[in-house]
């Protein structure tokens, strides 16, 4: 069957979508993880403190999740799913090489909340064509194996820009090497977008018009994600954190990121099926993942501090996987491009806040940080324990 020309996916062509676009992430990953594996360093060679790295990468979080408010709902309400998505790729991709012409600490910021913002527009679409495939095959397969891909994309972009820094030594370099795969990324999306146009034919609106209330289970897991955004330390704080005392050599730091999204890709496939078979209730292991980061890499020395950023690519893809996949499970199709935009608007409001709190006391007290990043991720499985119970009563 060709699925250019098919009204709906069946199993086939819904793998293969799949497939298709997780490539397009993955060059797209390969080029602004690249690009983020070595944004706090930039950074504070520019003049930028930890705090304003913190408010930086933060607001990039805010902007970006917010806006998703909007794309998602007017993915919804017009249907162009592939028009949205395509745009969002091309101005997150046009931001990774424009920061090698930037002059100062501000220019910079300004082009990471740039990229953020592309992957905002395009999110929302991206997800709800996503989990129309998902259909077919599983949301959790869909989504973890998309993450996967995505995931084997950002662990080569640090080691490109790991590499260019370790020949060359100039992180404008490396920004204008992940301009490569930034290219592709967009011909690529656009290859896919023709290639299979079923992914936008997302079923038809129910009479409501799709504004349906979201389900008690939805909000109390909007909550456990919220918790776990505001706990959750960005990587350009802890890429800060390495390069200013010395726990990592600044050229292996890159690698270190690299490393995380190889973990990041294993856990997503490994999350993704097990919440096809379990559902819900996997989170619990993967929001204890992520509680282990902060004590093992702002307070440990050089292994802690690996071990500390596998759990990170670790509790990172759980987030990509099943998140997104149990949105899809607890949402109806023609529901989901708004819901995608809620969730992820809560999300991040919450790792702004989380990321600029984290960001202040960096300075003031690395246990006190420690302590505001493990409390609240603990605290998340109260709200997911409750989602549990209304879906097991349910």
């Amino acid at each position: 069957m060709n699925p250019a020309s098919a009204h709906n996916f069946d199993k086939r062509s819904a793998l293969a979508f799949i497939i298709a676009l997780g490539i397009v992430s993955l060059f797209a990953d390969m080029a602004y993880e690249g690009m983020r594996a070595i944004s706090g360093p930039f950074l504070g060679l520019m003049g930028a403190s930890a705090a304003v790295v913190g408010i930086v990468a933060g607001t990039g979080e805010l902007v970006g999740y917010l806006l998703r408010l909007v794309s998602g709902s007017l993915a919804q309400r017009t249907s162009a799913y592939w028009p949205i998505a395509i745009a969002g790729y091309a101005i997150q991709m046009v931001a990774v090489p424009a920061l090698a012409f930037a002059g100062s600490w501000q220019a910079a910021a300004l082009l990471i909340v740039l990229e953020r913002t592309g992957k905002a527009v395009r999110n929302p679409a991206g997800n709800t064509m996503m989990s129309h495939a998902g259909e077919e095959i599983g949301q959790g397969w869909a989504f973890g194996l998309h993450e996967a891909l995505d995931q084997t994309g950002a662990l080569a972009g640090p080691l490109i820009a790991a590499l260019v820094l370790a020949r060359h030594g100039l992180y404008r370099d490396a920004f204008l090497w992940l301009g490569i795969p930034a290219a592709l990324t967009v011909v690529l999306v656009l290859i896919v977008a023709f290639r299979f146009p079923a992914a936008a034919r997302i079923p038809a609106v129910s009479d409501d018009g799709g504004t349906e209330t979201l389900s008690r289970v939805f909000w109390l897991y909007a909550a456990t994600a919220a918790l776990t955004a505001f706990g959750f330390a960005d990587y350009p704080l802890i890429a800060f954190h390495f390069s200013k005392v010395h726990t990592v050599p600044t050229s292996l730091i890159p690698v270190f990121y690299a490393g995380a999204m190889a973990t990041s890709g294993a856990a997503s496939l490994l999350f993704g099926r097990w919440f096809d078979a379990r559902g819900l209730s996997v989170m619990i292991p993967g929001l204890l993942l992520g509680a282990f980061v902060a004590p093992l890499v702002f307070l440990g020395g050089f292994g802690p501090a690996l071990i500390g950023t596998l759990l990170w690519g670790a509790a990172l893809g759980v987030q990509g996987s099943v998140m997104s996949a149990a949105i899809a499970r607890m949402v109806p199709a023609h529901g989901r491009a708004r819901a995608f935009g809620i969730f992820t608007a809560i999300f991040g409001v919450a790792w702004f806040l989380g990321s600029a709190a984290l960001g202040a006391l960096y300075d003031v007290s690395l246990p006190v940080l420690v302590a505001i990043s493990v409390l609240p991720q603990l605290g998340a499985l109260v709200p997911l324990g409750l989602a549990l119970r209304t879906t097991k009563r349910a």
